[in-house]
């Protein structure tokens, strides 16, 4: 799966809520009421990363689980990545 081109990193960051790049890669800070919440999410990302063969960055901090995604073997971002993301936010939106 080849990184995408600054367009197409564009054009799926028009299409994700709050994501950014950082780093050479995707990012996005998610809060939640409790730190069990969190907790619960970050085991949830755990899961459904394992499915789809990725292993993104996971910092727990109080209320808060910051996420970061790049496909390594590629050098950057891919579909792959953004993908990924989109089930994150998903996650998180019925976690709330």
């Amino acid at each position: 799966m080849p990184k995408l081109t600054e367009n197409e990193l564009r054009e799926a960051l028009s299409q994700l809520d709050g994501w950014s790049v950082e780093g050479g890669q995707i990012t996005k800070t998610y809060e939640f009421d409790s730190y069990a919440l969190g907790l619960l999410f970050a085991s949830g990302c755990g899961h459904l990363a394992e499915q789809r063969d990725h292993h993104p960055d996971l910092l727990i901090t109080w209320r808060r689980v910051k996420v970061s995604l790049a496909t390594h073997s590629e050098g950057g971002i891919t579909e792959k990545d953004v993908g990924l993301a989109d089930a994150y936010g998903r996650l998180a939106d019925g976690l709330r």
